[in-house]
């Protein structure tokens, strides 16, 4: 939903309300991760995006329906759960021709039906953690469940608003969201109606928008400034660092977040101790300097960084290694490195550098092989870890 952010403020501030389809589930190839988001205002525009343009002209129609009915209509509720997926029978008509399927949960947002929604939206643009709870589905045989469908809580650190319908099932699912928030997670989790955890009469779908994730290029040159550039195309949060004043400047680096002149390795420790550095965040080191490089690399190999990459030749990276193993340095922690950086695909300027660069990181993000698809087989879109996405896809985001 982060990337539609802006169009539903709009709304909001115009107490205009709109319909909201979310990714809630996704099995096999489908092409868009829990939490991406499309929207449909007021006067029938389209924001967002649920499966890449295979099903949204189903999902207008249901969305326009649900804006429209306001739930005043019995057969059309104010929340209600959608699945979309491959069939000889839908192929042509409604449905993911990739092969995958998807779940979608459909909703009105007004101010009477979703107050906290402004208070949501604040967080996100903000980049403040935050966490939303919605009920998907309750077992159709518990028609006694104080819950209902399209229930939410807002949740933060700090506080929750709204409830879910019943005490135990918002302490249980608080206790949860906080734990998937932290690790920047999206994704189902299942409870009895009063939270019992070993139940799973109630579905309930946590989306998580944890702050961007994390870029780190150290070396002001021209190959970081395509590598920034890239960076923030993906969605990561960039910080350029370098010693030399003269060299890391906002006017060679305008497309990065900030830019800061300090030694590297003090920096990135100074960051790690802060707990700015996480699994989702992303190190590159393309100083080219031994100087700068290996203090630096001693201490971004120690962090839990999901990406530690370094620019050089061949050479240049055999004599890296035998000086961090000189620094006591242990062969597992050397293996974290990824160098030379970037996949192989004979690039030679810092554009195409920067899309070898973002095309390693992306496929270790992913467990993706670097190979011509036409020369792989199986599934498209590997299942790795893929609720817990940084800013590739909007998982929650």
């Amino acid at each position: 939903m982060r990337d539609i952010a802006a169009d539903l403020r709009l709304w909001w501030d115009a107490g205009e309300p709109f319909a909201l389809a979310t990714v809630v589930g996704v099995s096999r190839s489908a092409p868009r991760a829990p939490g991406a988001a499309m929207a449909v205002g007021p006067d029938g525009v389209v924001v967002g995006s649920v499966s890449g343009g295979c099903v949204e002209g189903a999902v207008y129609e249901l969305a326009s329906e649900v804006l429209e009915s306001g739930g005043q209509d019995p057969a059309i509720p104010a929340a209600q759960l959608t699945t979309y997926g491959y069939s000889d029978e839908t192929a042509f008509a409604v449905g993911l021709t990739c092969g995958g399927q998807i779940t979608l949960l459909v909703e009105r947002i007004d101010r009477e039906r979703t107050p906290d929604f402004g208070q949501l939206l604040d967080d996100v643009e903000a980049s403040r953690p935050v966490a939303v709870a919605q009920i998907l589905a309750i077992d159709a045989a518990d028609d006694s469940s104080p819950v209902e469908v399209g229930a939410r809580m807002r949740i933060t650190d700090l506080e929750t608003s709204g409830s879910l319908g019943t005490t135990g099932l918002d302490v249980a699912v608080t206790d949860d969201a906080r734990g998937l928030l932290s690790a920047g997670q999206t994704g189902q989790r299942h409870y009895g109606p009063r939270g019992e955890r070993r139940q799973d009469n109630v579905t309930v779908f946590v989306a998580s928008y944890a702050p961007p994730p994390r870029m780190l290029v150290f070396g002001a040159i021209d190959f970081a400034a395509a590598v920034a550039r890239i960076g923030v195309f993906l969605g990561y949060r960039v910080t350029v660092c370098d010693a030399r004043p003269l060299f890391a400047t906002e006017r060679r680096f305008p497309d990065a977040h900030e830019v800061v002149v300090e030694w590297p390795h003090r920096y990135l420790a100074r960051t790690v101790a802060a707990g700015a550095v996480d699994a989702r965040t992303v190190i590159c080191v393309l100083t080219h300097d031994q100087k700068f490089d290996v203090p630096l690399l001693e201490v971004a190999l120690r962090t839990g960084a999901g990406y530690v990459g370094a620019m050089g030749s061949r050479r240049t990276h055999n004599e890296r290694l035998e000086r961090l193993r000189e620094r006591g340095m242990s062969e597992a922690e050397l293996a974290k490195l990824h160098s030379p950086i970037g996949l192989d695909i004979g690039a030679r300027t810092p554009e195409e550098t920067a899309v070898s660069v973002a095309a390693e990181i992306i496929g270790s993000r992913w467990g993706g092989s670097g190979l011509p698809l036409q020369t792989t087989s199986g599934p498209i879109h590997n299942d790795v870890d893929r609720e817990a996405a940084p800013a590739l896809t909007d998982s929650s985001a």
